[in-house]
């Protein structure tokens, strides 16, 4: 099978009102970069719009279009993985639907990754319009926060926005892991990676995918899964405390052979209120690791694929379509012949009537 030149990954939730300019900009922009040699990968992670009948309808108008419908919500993570794991292009695009990424930048992020000998252009964010102030300080926080307590260098400022060559997308996909960080992972793998500096625009229609509530859980899978920092940290707050425990027995001690009278209930209730929290805290921090740990062990495949409209060139290997298990290769719809029942082989029982010979 020859592969395209170019895929263009894109998961795609409730954008039912982006899809239209989507379609049309990054079409544009994959022909400049790559002529008729590319496929655009869309997926629908469980939309509530009606998001899937425009992608169908697209796809029915456009060969290179091949449009996904996951079987329920996965979250980003899951359904960029779902696009990745199912594209076959030589070289990808990961852009979102929102078009705060511009697809026109694809000629230049190629021309980079030329001049560079690259396998990975990522993109960095010089400038984000449209966005809260809170938004901007946490995110920027969050970014430099993940640079100091993670083992592996993650390069600030990025998101998924970013060019991949097949060999690098390969090795990402060697890696099974659930909770999923993608920008992290892809920054685990390694090979030559190289910055792309641009100006984020702001989105085209509809509203941002990650409220508070999912930030703090895209943060917790940062976090955990590419550092062991906060268990380190438990580790360095339960000394520190045994340290101040001993000092605190010193104390008592000593006042008690001076005949000082100790009091303060205010103060043990505080060291109780303080130690608890710390416990607390600590327990939640390994029941976090321990429950990821749990979800692994399931082996649970990443996504589930429903429907699909298009050409799909790719094979699940991290998660299930029924193209690709070995109930849809090797099942044969058309009617055999009957075939005569073959003959017992049971010996037959011997009858109560005769004697055995002695």
């Amino acid at each position: 099978m020859k592969r395209p030149r170019l895929s263009v990954v894109i998961p795609c939730y409730n954008e039912e009102a982006c899809l239209e300019m989507l379609h049309s900009r990054v079409s544009a922009a994959a022909r400049d970069a790559v002529g008729e040699d590319f496929e655009i990968v869309l997926i629908n992670d469980g939309s509530r719009d009606g998001s899937w009948s425009v992608m169908q309808r697209l796809s029915e108008g456009d060969p290179h279009l091949v449009a996904i419908n996951l079987s329920r919500n996965h979250g980003h993570q899951l359904a960029l993985t779902a696009g990745l794991d199912l594209c076959s292009g030589e070289e990808i695009l990961i852009i979102d639907a929102d078009l705060q990424d511009p697809p026109e930048l694809l000629a230049d992020m190629r021309a980079t990754m030329a001049a560079e000998g690259a396998d990975v252009v990522y993109a960095v964010r010089r400038k984000r319009d449209g966005e809260s102030f809170f938004k901007l300080a946490t995110a920027a926080a969050f970014y430099r926060v993940l640079d100091r307590v993670t083992d592996t260098p993650i390069p600030l400022d990025t998101g998924d926005f970013r060019l991949m060559t097949r060999r690098a997308l390969d090795a990402f996909l060697s890696l099974p892991e659930q909770a999923r960080f993608i920008r992290g992972m892809v920054a685990w793998v390694g090979f030559r990676q190289v910055p792309f500096l641009y100006d984020r625009q702001e989105r085209h229609a509809g509203e941002s995918k990650y409220p508070l509530s999912k930030m703090i859980r895209f943060a917790l899978d940062a976090v955990t899964g590419f550092s062991t920092a906060p268990l380190r940290f438990a580790s360095h707050v339960g000394l520190a405390l045994t340290a101040a425990s001993v000092l605190l027995i010193l104390y008592i001690a000593i006042a008690w052979l001076t005949g000082s009278v100790i009091q303060g209930w205010t103060s043990t209730m505080l060291v109780v209120v303080i130690l608890g929290a710390v416990q607390m805290f600590v327990l939640g921090m390994i029941g976090e690791y321990l429950g990821r740990l749990y979800v692994e062990s399931k082996r649970r495949p990443l996504y589930l694929v429903a429907d699909v409209a298009g050409p799909v060139k790719g094979h699940a290997r991290l998660g299930y379509r029924f193209e690709d298990s070995d109930e849809a290769q090797h099942f044969d719809p058309s009617p055999t012949p009957s075939e005569p029942a073959a003959a017992s082989t049971i010996p037959p029982l011997p009858d109560p009537r005769r004697r055995t010979p002695r």
